[in-house]
């Protein structure tokens, strides 16, 4: 999704430079050796990285071990070819999983590793924590950025309820009790934990502005709305979004994870970030993009 809004941003803001998004058949980044060729053959001078395995709640409680070590190889493989091949600007993105479980609210960089991590998505957490830390051993010497992103959401989300976050696992299922008029939906948890999304559109308009400028921003810096809803609200936010009246029912013994994930992004403010879609334009958004291209996924 964060890809495919970065590039579309880049081509719209008439970048001189050649856009290359290989897809997996086209570049395997589990494969070492691929990747070298590839940055060589096409002498890649900023990279934006997007790719990983990602998932939901449940994914990620199933499989600790493929989110951890998948996505470690996919980091290490792409920076060891980068550095090798001495590109110039490298920016990596990071997930607000990588800050401590309980820990105090809004979350700032400095807090990185200084508790332990959420139970249901450590191996991802963990992942992304070696990948910043990679990202950083670099940037004394090279253009080389984190940026640590809260979830997103907008058009190209994942609507598969195995693998899609909050937001567009919401949307599918409002829209399919809508469909079928349903009287009911199931929300999973009590519905009072509390998470920031962002407009994907926001996020990549401020990466296509900075790419070429990474010098100019911290090491390492959060990225985020400033603004969390807890789950329940949601819920009613796209329910209202999608005109469905239908009875929300929680569902206490499903997972929920950390109790809050809000962001400061106050250091990203300083440095040009002004997100602007409100939460509710967003939505909207996002529910034309799954009635026009994932109704049946």
């Amino acid at each position: 999704m964060l890809g495919r809004a970065i590039s579309k941003s880049l081509q719209n803001s008439n970048d001189k430079h050649f856009i290359l998004k290989p897809a997996h058949s086209e570049l395997d980044l589990l494969d070492l050796g691929s990747i070298r060729l590839y940055l060589a053959k096409n002498e890649i001078d900023s990279i934006i990285h997007c790719a990983a395995l990602v998932g939901g709640i449940q994914a990620n409680i199933e499989n600790p071990f493929e989110y951890l070590n998948t996505n470690i190889r996919i980091d290490s493989n792409l920076m060891s070819a980068a550095r090798a091949q001495k590109v110039t600007n490298f920016l990596y993105i990071a997930s607000s999983c990588i800050y401590p479980a309980g820990t105090s609210q809004p979350m700032k960089e400095t807090q990185l590793l200084t508790g332990t991590l959420e139970e249901t998505n450590e191996g991802y957490a963990l992942a992304k924590i070696v990948g910043a830390k990679m990202v950083q051993a670099v940037a004394r010497s090279q253009n080389w950025r984190t940026l640590v992103l809260s979830n997103l959401y907008g058009p190209g989300d994942k609507y598969n309820l195995s693998e899609s976050h909050l937001v567009a696992a919401i949307i599918r299922k409002v829209m399919e009790a809508k469909g079928t008029n349903a009287q009911n939906i199931r929300m999973w948890g009590t519905g009072n934990v509390r998470r920031e999304f962002t407009f994907v559109n926001d996020v990549a308009g401020y990466v296509s502005r900075i790419i070429h400028n990474l010098d100019q921003i911290p090491h390492i810096m959060n990225l985020g709305s400033g603004v969390d809803y807890s789950v329940k609200e949601y819920y009613e936010l796209v329910c209202e979004a999608a005109d469905y009246s239908g009875e929300i029912i929680s569902d206490p013994t499903r997972p929920e994870g950390m109790r809050s994930k809000l962001m400061d992004s106050s250091i990203a403010h300083k440095n040009g970030w002004v997100p602007t879609t409100d939460i509710r334009v967003g939505i909207k958004l996002a529910i034309e993009d799954f009635s026009l291209n994932h109704r049946s996924v």
